[in-house]
């Protein structure tokens, strides 16, 4: 069975681990209670008579003219020796039951303390969840009355174009011949019609504007400079202090915003305000209320997840109690206090309030109602989406594809062995320089999906809640086993694939076919990628798309952790890049026959290509600093940030210099950077990233909160990041080695570097983890949309 205590460790919610009750502190004062009654029992025990002993000591010897004396004598003696017992006994009792008393005065103490912490935090969430509500149910009504006036205008909008204006006549009527004599005066009168038609649009949108006002002042929205009733004929009323406000998460919002902030700057200079009054982003259209509509219903999703934490708080807290004070009664031997302060608690805010219960049938029946159309089926999938159950079939595929990829990376190495691939005296050079590279691609993103295995199953073990940093949906996101999956049966496909092309090659009867198999393994794997069928993790492979995307786009997407976070996995991942741009190359050499195979590898346009995508990932990360200094608030740290891609873009510069002048001018420059841009990279990993060498922390170098038990481990994970980040003084060294010594030595750089990353990504995340902690921030803030703008 397992201990109450495991039990709440692993049910408790990681961000309000301290608002919890501690159930094991208020444990260790119950052992020292039960510590002190056995060192000094109490009063109630028996204790040994030492009359009945004393007495049975006398010998009778028979009658004696003595024996009134003695028994005068014994009697005296008894009193003065029980009187003095007494005294003694009562003494001690005095010294050994107050120690006892006072273990228990001080658990009853510190047990109502916790008590007050979970009442107060539940509390204070408690009315943080129905403040939240009543915001977003006063946005529902705002959103659904701005919907309908939009609705009546556009369906008065339909019926004007639909019907025909009373000044044209049928074609068959006796006014067409009329109209026809007289078509000069009817263009004229035309220009007046269109002039009448476009004043009574402008009425339309003034009279929609001033219906919208009303809604927005109905519902506490309060329209400063809105001037209705009294606005000039043909002018729209001023909506200066509402706007609907959706974030410029994608590239045409951002144009837009930047244009519309621009164009704003430009008018006021010029101009002094624009003609129609209203400021950018004002207006109100239809794909605006779109978006709304989504951010409101995100916002209702997160508030039913917030409910459903706080309740789960209240439960688990509630049976903490339980049994700590069950515990309590049965080692002290004091039930009253224990069913008293049982009392206390069920009488709480925190176990009797039914407030959260109240509010979340609320939300749950204003989300079906609004938002799935009254079905209640399809609410509870956004509401409660089903958790997928573990399946052991994925635990056996991970050891068959484990088992097949040690066996054919064996037999691989055995015919390399006997074809000559690792000796330096036979002519294999053009296959390691062709296919090494293809190749490596595939084990590079292998070891990569190894290492995040390998971080989520730690993230798992020590309670860092990485669905919730990165925003994953927790019914799709990956498990350890999974990402173990993926690895291990990507590296089967890819060494087979090797295997296969070996004994092809080797062959003289399909040396022709051998050259086509990395082309064929590599259109598979991209079209297994890319299938939008719902087979091998399509949620994730299309997430993963999607955060590509954004951050090739960068800075016109907004970015959030999971952005930048893949950002830096890129920046690892360079030498795979460079690969992608060579197998590119070889295939178009291969299939269109436009170049020749040592193009790829020795022409001076394709090592620029190459050079320029080394710079990519910088640049991406650059521009993600960029978008967040000015989206955040301008944080200079966002500024440093992007300072210290800055220095990596320049090193890599100077690399790139260096390989095509490879003169001592150049590799100064090389060395004295890049020693400048690992202390500039090792200062951000250790103190922003990792959070360490805080100098008041309790521990050493470290900082307060940390989640692993062993202080040796951090400072061992700084050191291996220190050497890891060194690694790049092999790459300006120029080792006198052959073809094949050459491409495993940056392989296994290549490797180094997404094992550091690696590595440093269980503490980025452990870092932002303990950040979400000491803010007790559990839920995903949704920003509303419609607002009220200060005024001027």
């Amino acid at each position: 069975m397992v201990k109450f205590s495991r039990e709440l460790e692993a049910q408790l919610i990681p961000e309000w681990k301290e608002a919890f009750v501690n159930y094991k502190f208020l444990k260790k004062h119950i052992k020292k209670i039960k510590i002190a009654l056995l060192h000094h029992p109490s009063s109630t025990d028996p204790i040994p008579d030492d009359v009945s002993s004393n007495a049975g000591s006398d010998v009778s010897y028979g009658f004696s003219l003595l024996d009134p004396v003695r028994s005068l004598a014994s009697r005296l003696r008894h009193r003065r020796h029980t009187s003095h017992q007494l005294d003694e006994e009562n003494m001690y009792e005095m010294e050994l039951i107050q120690p006892g008393d006072q273990e228990v005065k001080v658990f009853v103490e510190k047990a109502d303390m916790e008590l007050e912490k979970v009442n107060n935090f539940y509390t204070m969430k408690e009315a943080e969840f129905c403040e939240r509500a009543d915001a977003l149910i006063k946005q529902l009504q705002i959103l659904s009355d701005v919907k309908e006036v939009l609705d009546h205008f556009f369906q008065r909008q339909q019926r004007r174009r639909i019907l025909p204006p009373d000044s044209v006549a049928s074609p068959g009527s006796p006014g067409t011949l009329l109209s026809r004599v007289n078509s000069q005066s009817s263009d004229l009168s035309a220009q007046s019609e269109s002039t009448e038609e476009a004043d009574q649009m402008q009425s339309d949108s003034s009279l929609m504007a001033e219906e919208v006002i009303a809604v927005l002042e109905k519902n506490g929205v309060k329209i400063i400079g809105a001037a209705r009733g009294k606005a000039k004929k043909g002018a729209k009323p001023k909506m200066a202090s509402m706007r609907i406000d959706i974030p410029p998460s994608t590239p045409t919002r951002t144009i837009a915003a930047v244009t519309s902030v621009v164009s704003s700057v430009w008018e006021d200079l010029i101009n002094g305000s624009r003609k129609d009054g209203t400021t950018g982003g004002s207006y109100i259209n239809n794909k605006k209320i779109q978006c709304a509509e989504k951010m409101i219903r995100g916002a209702f999703i997160e508030l039913y997840r917030g409910l459903g934490l706080i309740k789960k708080y209240s439960s688990l807290n509630m049976q903490a109690f339980t049994k700590i004070m069950k515990k309590f009664g049965k080692v002290s031997r004091q039930q009253s206090t224990a069913e008293s302060f049982l009392r206390k608690v069920k009488s709480s805010q925190f176990v009797s309030s039914d407030k959260v219960i109240k509010l979340g049938d609320e939300v749950e029946s204003i989300f079906t109602q609004h938002f799935a159309g009254n079905d209640r089926k399809k609410a509870m999938k956004f509401l409660r989406p089903r958790q997928p159950k573990d399946s052991h079939l994925v635990t056996f595929f991970v050891g068959l594809f484990t088992g097949s990829f040690v066996t054919l990376f064996g037999v691989y190495a055995v015919l390399a062995h006997l074809c000559g691939i690792f000796s330096s005296s036979t002519d294999k050079s053009g296959y390691v320089e062709s296919f090494y590279p293809v190749f490596s691609i595939y084990a590079l993103v292998s070891l990569h999906v190894f290492m995040y295995g390998c971080n989520l199953f730690m993230w798992r073990n020590t309670r860092i809640n990485q669905n919730f940093i990165f925003e994953f949906a927790t019914n799709t996101a990956l498990k350890p086993r999974d990402a173990f999956l993926i690895c291990a049966s990507l590296m089967t496909t890819v060494v087979g694939a090797m295997v296969v092309h070996l004994v092809l090659n080797s062959s003289n009867v399909g040396t022709k076919h051998a050259d086509t198999l990395p082309g064929l393994l590599s259109l598979l794997l991209i079209g297994f990628f890319i299938c939008p069928f719902n087979v091998f993790y399509r949620s994730t492979r299309f997430c993963l798309l999607r955060v590509i995307r954004n951050i090739i786009l960068a800075p016109l997407y907004k970015v959030v952790m999971v952005d930048f976070f893949m950002a830096d996995q890129l920046c690892s991942q360079i030498p795979l890049m460079r690969h992608i741009e060579f197998t590119a190359c070889y295939f178009m050499a291969m299939i269109f026959k436009t170049h020749s195979y040592d193009t790829c590898s020795h022409s001076p346009q394709y090592r620029m290509i190459a050079y320029t995508i080394s710079f990519l990932p910088y640049y991406w990360r650059f521009m993600q600093c960029l978008r967040r200094y000015f989206e955040e608030g301008r944080d200079r740290n966002h500024l440093t940030n992007a300072g210290k891609y800055g220095s990596a873009l320049v090193v890599a510069f100077f690399r790139v210099m260096y390989t095509e002048h490879p003169n001592q001018t150049w590799l100064a420059f090389v060395i004295i950077f890049s020693i400048f841009a690992t202390c500039y990279q090792l200062y951000w990993d250790f103190v922003k990233d990792w959070g360490f060498f805080d100098l008041e922390s309790k521990n050493f170098l470290l900082r307060d909160d940390l989640v692993l038990k062993h202080k040796f481990i951090y400072y061992i994970s700084m050191g291996i990041n220190l050497g890891l980040r060194l690694a790049w003084v092999f790459s300006v060294m120029h080792l006198n080695v052959g073809p094949f010594e050459h491409r495993l030595i940056d392989f296994v750089l290549a490797s180094l570097e997404v094992i550091r990353r690696g590595h440093w990504n269980f503490y980025r995340l452990e870092n932002e983890h303990l950040n979400n902690v000491g803010k007790f921030r559990a839920l995903k803030e949704v920003p509303l949309p419609f607002r009220e703008m200060d005024s001027d």
